[in-house]
């Protein structure tokens, strides 16, 4: 991870992305349709297909998983022959191998760092869903799939502010200083409980914790990992680097005699990030109600605060006022731009990689949430050189 260079900034644009610009325009030949496979059918899988038939020159033409019924739905609704559908434990690796030009990844957080490595090694283009992976040699294989695919084939992690024009402009004007040196920043993601039990009675136990894997800390990384990163990503923008050290604490509710009583990921952290300049951002999370939902960050410097909401309102108020919106289509029109400017890069040849910068994100969750868990400081060179890994021995009935 040192040699990888996350411990310094990484040279990216105001939206994250390095942009290489080869010679030649890789597979789909430019106004042609680009030919994808979308490895994972679940709903995102699903939902993410849909967008990219919608505002992209793409044809769908392979799908991946390891729940059949699904990989079966999902071939189905986007016309896939069925011998382009792949199933089993290395369905993956088959998908990427075939005649594709490029892979979209979908799959539970575990399995990002293979599933996106075999895509790169394979020579594909690379759209993957955030984060990168829930441990640290997780991050290291999505630096090696970001390093061997650069200036080759893009590779872009879908972090949907940074597309979003009016959180770059927000940011902008926050590196310019128009709130001043940021003294504290504020970080926080409230929601309710994502997703209820979906295993049933006599379910193989494999699958039924494949089905459940969004609260099964080892394969999502916890929430503080799988989702809060939107959050922790922007902050990270905002603030122009990553955290140095963190410590917090969190925990779980009792769900006992509920349809959410599954998986063991915790519902709600509170934690102390410590960035550059002895900056202090306070961040928490929980998923204990819907009553109330916001994903916020907010920058407080001498001048003023930049207050900037997934979905919501986006503004700098104090001496240099600037109201960007009073509401942003984050969710679909961030993802939705992702994928343009993904297709677009594949058409032009102007290769886009934000691979760095997508695992510095994903490792401040992680440092966020080691801290948590041990309830103490931890700094983000001692996250490194432990290296801790999970592992998810998972056996399903094929």
């Amino acid at each position: 991870m040192q040699d990888a260079s996350i411990g310094r900034r990484a040279f990216v644009s105001a939206a994250g992305l390095l942009i290489a610009r080869p010679q030649t325009v890789f597979g789909s030949q430019a106004n042609s349709a680009v030919e994808i496979g979308i490895v994972g059918c679940g709903g995102r899988g699903n939902w993410i297909g849909k967008l990219f038939q919608e505002h992209a020159n793409i044809r769908i033409v392979a799908v991946a998983d390891v729940i059949r019924q699904r990989l079966e739905e999902t071939g189905a609704a986007f016309k896939v022959e069925s011998s382009r559908a792949y199933h089993g434990p290395k369905a993956a690796e088959e998908l990427a191998a075939s005649k594709v030009d490029a892979v979209v990844i979908e799959t539970p957080v575990y399995y990002h760092p293979a599933h996106a490595l075999a895509a790169v090694k394979a020579g594909k283009h690379v759209y993957l869903a955030k984060p990168v992976a829930p441990d640290v040699p997780g991050c290291n294989t999505i630096l090696e799939a970001g390093r061997l695919a650069k200036g080759k084939t893009s590779f872009l992690v879908d972090f949907q502010t940074r597309a979003r024009p009016v959180f770059r402009e927000a940011a902008e004007r926050v590196h310019r200083g128009d709130i001043g040196d940021v003294g504290l920043a504020q970080i926080y993601y409230y929601a309710g409980r994502p997703a209820p039990d979906r295993s049933t009675p006599g379910m193989d136990p494999g699958l039924a914790r494949m089905m459940n894997w969004l609260l099964d800390k080892y394969i999502s990384g916890d929430i503080i990992v799988e989702q809060n990163i939107h959050v922790v990503d922007l902050a990270n923008w905002l603030l122009r680097g990553h955290p140095v050290k963190a410590y917090g604490t969190g925990g779980r509710v009792d769900w006992s005699g509920t349809k959410f009583n599954t998986g063991d990921c915790w519902d709600h952290f509170a934690v102390t990030y410590v960035y550059p300049g002895n900056v202090h951002a306070d961040f928490s999370s929980n998923q204990l109600t819907p009553s109330y939902s916001s994903l916020t960050v907010r920058c407080f410097g001498r001048k003023g605060m930049a207050d900037a909401n997934y979905g919501g309102l986006v503004r700098i108020t104090g001496d240099n006022a600037w109201m960007g919106a009073e509401k942003d289509d984050t969710f679909t029109g961030g993802a939705a731009q992702n994928i343009r400017d993904f297709v677009a890069s594949i058409h032009a040849g102007d290769y886009l990689n934000n691979a760095e910068a997508a695992v510095e994100s994903t490792l401040s969750c992680i440092l966020g949430r080691t801290a948590a868990y041990e309830g103490r400081e931890v700094t983000w060179d001692e996250m490194l050189r432990r290296n801790e890994r999970y592992e998810v021995n998972l056996k399903l009935n094929w």
